[in-house]
């Protein structure tokens, strides 16, 4: 039995944020059934990697659900669209403000064509406010959501994340609202409009740096290697400073290439069998590191001391070392070591799949494990793929219904205009 079986998801969403959200509920068991342009969503051809096939970049996003194809311009895709809504408990979409509204389908009027429906929405910055009509992509929401000013080194100039927080982040929190609403929709009867701005998820990723925020109002923040004063204001970059009570950070190991690091948290409880281990019974009884307020102070030597016997060890014979000793540690994973990772295979992280026009490829597995509902991983869809079954299964349409639909252009673009 899967967890959401029998949810229906009208998804009109494009390119990450929105995908991420529908893929992750079409893994959870929910139908759904993906409504396309005929030109298709626009991942389908960015960044292509293998010629004439689907992307790497729409295929990891939209694994397990249906494609249907419908022109949204015409008033026969439009009445596909209306039939498809009254069948339905979440439609979602991403396009740009006002997009929506302007094909005549405002939530007031998704509301009254289908009440119990509940409708979630990703916009840059929101519907309201005055960013609300700004266009923004990933690394623009990681830019005003407080991320990249707090991400790097003080004296360098801010970096964006590896990890997709702005898009992904933000269609992780959409699932989390739209299940909640449905929720109350089964106590209630009434749909909702459920929407999340990109800047708003960013900032919510960000919350422990809005804690340190304020703190600086109070005095300085000695946990951080960089200097810090009461009243400066804005949280400085600290490189990779641990964030937290405790301190840690990176340590390059041999052969000291670019991925040769371990990560380490130093502990209050672990700090005297660590500093025996790496100085002896000396260091183990230095009054510059013997308290964690000491540490703090003098964590510039602390980490040199750190490095320095780290320096002859891989970040994996490192980590030997420290598990032993309870000391919190983690090598910095490339994507490649990730790919071949016993343990990533093992909690299937990281699965095959087979494609019509790709061939073998392989995809991000499910992060959240349900006992009695594990989620199965399927291929992503081809263009339009799942149109006729849809029609039929979904909406009951025949054969003549199906063949007028097509004549009048309700699953096609226009013929293009004489130049």
């Amino acid at each position: 039995m899967e967890a959401l079986k029998g949810i229906r998801i009208l998804d009109m969403t494009h390119v990450q944020a929105g995908p991420t959200c529908t893929q992750l509920l079409a893994w959870l068991g929910a139908d759904v059934i993906k409504l396309e342009p005929p030109q298709g969503d626009a991942t389908r051809g960015q960044l292509r990697d293998v010629p004439n096939a689907d992307s790497l970049y729409f295929t990891m996003l939209n694994c397990n659900k249906r494609s249907i194809m419908v022109n949204m311009k015409s008033a026969e895709g439009k009445a596909v669209f209306v039939d498809l809504l009254r069948k339905c408990d979440i439609v979602m979409e991403n396009f740009g403000p006002g997009v929506l509204d302007r094909l005549g389908f405002t939530w007031e009027k998704i509301h009254q064509l289908n009440p119990r429906v509940v409708m979630g929405s990703i916009k840059g910055f929101g519907s309201s406010g005055p960013y609300a009509d700004f266009k923004a992509y990933e690394n623009v929401a990681q830019a005003m959501g407080g991320a990249m000013s707090t991400t790097g080194l003080p004296e360098g100039p801010p970096f964006v994340t590896g990890a997709q927080i702005g898009d992904t982040g933000t269609g992780l929190h959409l699932a989390i609202g739209l299940l909640a609403a449905l929720h109350q929709r089964d106590r209630t009867g009434e749909g909702q409009y459920v929407e999340v701005a990109m800047m708003d998820g960013v900032m919510n990723l960000c919350r422990v740096k809005f804690r340190d925020h304020q703190r600086l109002f109070r005095g300085p923040l000695s946990e951080y290697s960089v200097e810090t004063a009461q009243g400066m204001g804005a949280v400085p970059r600290a490189g990779n400073d641990s964030g937290g009570g405790q301190l840690g950070n990176a340590i390059h190991c041999k052969p000291h290439g670019p991925n040769d690091w371990l990560y380490v948290v130093v502990q209050e409880a672990v700090w005297e069998g660590l500093a025996n281990r790496i100085g002896g019974d000396a260091l183990a009884k230095d009054p510059r590191f013997a308290k964690i307020a000491d540490r703090r102070r003098n964590q510039d030597e602390m980490w040199k001391l750190i490095t320095e016997f780290a320096k002859n060890y891989t970040k994996r014979e490192f980590m030997a070392i420290l598990n032993p000793l309870d000391v919190p540690c983690g090598p910095i994973m490339s994507t490649e070591d990730l790919a071949n990772d016993e343990h990533v295979r093992g909690r299937d992280m990281w699965v095959e799949l087979d494609h019509p026009q790709r061939g073998k490829w392989f995809n991000v597995g499910m992060p959240i494990k349900l006992s009695a509902s594990p989620a199965v991983i399927k291929r992503s869809p081809t263009l339009g793929e799942h149109t006729e079954e849809v029609l039929r299964e979904v909406l009951s349409y025949d054969d003549n219904k199906i063949k007028s639909l097509k004549q009048a252009g309700a699953f096609s673009a226009p013929p293009k205009k004489a130049a």
